[in-house]
């Protein structure tokens, strides 16, 4: 019989391929069938740890603003400037994004309870121990110490809120840890002057965050759950080199392009906390018979910044709900919508300020609304199209891209623009801008940010591309990784068709 035309046998290698292929397809439809979608299946204990989390985050975060609702006396006892005030965030935010990766990679690898709980502990004591020390670049240094201790938890927290949960309860999730964040920022201002107005000394501003901190210490290390990783989504991967990691996300276009798109937030967010009351000040006080107090800007501002936080971060978090079974690309539109609405409502905010009282804190409001719809989106989208071994190290790259590119540089950024500004719209030989020349300088530094939101938004909206393709891979490594730890009399067929060969 001639054989010449007839095809190599290698069937036995394709069957077995095959097999895994099927065993996989099967495996990632039982689990979908087996997805908990309704916040009734969330257990007791998984709704402590998710509360405690969020308890966590909601200190946190009082204790980064907590500075700024007593900048002015931290100005006035260490006898500093606007650009050293400004540096104590600086120290703050660079400590923070660079520790960021450290944790990102223990946090995939080892327990994540022993380093938040660790993380929580060295702010907590680091803010404590600087409310009393009376050297400026020492209590810089301790500033920074506190974001090394925050960067620990920051990092790791989403991904456990990951490990427990998928599908829309994962989401609604993340919008409640999220939602401490307006929360927290808010209280932030309050504390700081409350507590620092009651006892007379603004020191004692930063003593009320540190014993909180001591009580989460508590609740993360007896009652907090720390899941295996994967663990919603049955996943039995490994975890790989850091550097295989990092090539995984730089090839990972879903994740680059909503980084990108969140530094574009980070960027504007930035800029609009540090310089908008300032700006609302001089505006409104150009306004004939108008006469207010940048004390009572910052409360408005403040109140504002909280409110759309509370309207905003649910608003995205159901909205993303009610839209992801009907539409898979519905997350990436939406945070895109959000930014390109907010742009032009920042602008119309920015142009009424020197005319109208009331319409510029209107729009402003709307267009941090809009911005706030993508903070729990964006988190959950970042987890979902990243294997689960490495999304702690994803959070951290993220936060690293965001903050080094974003809000560690807007403030600055801005204010170099208005300074530069100021020279050529004043009379040039005046040693101090009127008010005038103050507010329009800075009016259109500003204007940097709402076309900053635009390119955000472009970011947002091209993710649209490829989001449910990253998706499905991610779900489709994960089930064929089961599959193969399940079967494992298949890799053994293979490595004996190999030897036969």
């Amino acid at each position: 019989m001639d054989q010449s035309g007839i095809t190599p046998n290698t069937s036995n290698q394709q069957l077995v391929n095959n097999s895994d292929n099927d065993s996989a397809t099967a495996l990632l439809q039982e689990k979908r069938a087996r997805r908990r979608e309704n916040l009734g299946d969330v257990t007791f204990i998984e709704y402590m740890t998710v509360g405690i989390l969020c308890f966590v985050n909601l200190i946190n975060y009082m204790d980064r603003f907590t500075i700024a609702g007593v900048l002015g006396d931290v100005k006035n006892e260490f006898h500093i400037g606007d650009d050293s005030a400004g540096f104590l965030q600086t120290a703050f935010v660079v400590a923070y994004m660079v520790f960021a990766p450290i944790f990102g990679y223990l946090g995939d690898r080892y327990s994540r309870r022993i380093i938040i709980a660790a993380g929580v502990a060295l702010w907590s004591i680091t803010t404590f121990v600087g409310s009393f020390i009376s050297n400026f670049a020492m209590f810089a240094l301790f500033r920074g110490l506190v974001g090394i201790g925050e960067a620990s938890y920051s990092t790791i927290a989403p991904t456990i809120i990951s490990d427990l949960f998928v599908g829309n309860v994962r989401s609604k999730m993340l919008a409640f840890f999220y939602f401490a964040i307006p929360v927290g920022s808010g209280l932030g201002y309050i504390v700081g002057s409350v507590a620092g107005a009651a006892a007379g000394n603004w020191r004692w501003g930063l003593r009320v965050t540190p014993f909180l901190g001591a009580v989460a210490v508590i609740l993360i290390t007896w009652v907090m759950q720390d899941p295996e990783r994967g663990h919603a989504e049955e996943s039995t991967m490994k975890p790989t080199s850091y550097r295989d990691d990092l090539r995984a996300l730089i090839k990972n276009p879903s994740f680059m392009l909503s980084t990108f798109a969140f530094t574009c937030v980070a960027f504007v967010t930035g800029a609009l906390a540090w310089w908008g009351p300032q700006f609302i000040f001089l505006g409104l006080n150009l306004q004939p018979g108008v006469e207010i107090t940048k004390e009572r800007v910052s409360l408005i501002f403040g109140g504002i910044t909280m409110a759309s936080g509370l309207v905003g971060v649910p608003m995205g978090a159901w909205l993303g709900a009610a839209l992801i079974k009907r539409f898979p690309r519905a997350h990436a539109v939406i945070c895109g919508a959000g930014l390109l609405v907010s742009a032009p409502a920042m602008a119309l905010g920015m142009l009424l300020t020197q005319n109208y009282f009331y319409a510029p804190f209107v729009f402003m409001f709307v267009g941090e609304v809009a911005l706030n719809l993508n903070w729990a989106i964006v988190a959950d989208m970042s987890l979902y199209v990243v294997i689960p071994p490495r999304r702690s190290t994803a959070e951290a790259f993220q936060i690293l891209i965001s903050h080094m590119l974003g809000d560690a540089g807007s403030p600055y950024l801005v204010g170099v623009i208005s300074e530069s500004l100021k020279k050529s719209l004043g009379s040039g030989h005046m040693e101090t801008p009127s008010q005038s020349v103050q507010f329009r300088s800075l009016q259109y530094a500003l204007f940097v940010t709402c076309f900053v939101e635009v390119l955000g938004g472009v970011f947002f909206l091209i993710t649209t591309k490829y989001i449910v393709r990253d998706k499905q891979k991610v779900d489709r490594a994960i089930a064929e990784a089961e599959a193969q730890s399940s079967e494992p009399s298949h890799s053994q067929a293979n490595e004996e068709n190999m030897n036969e060969e």
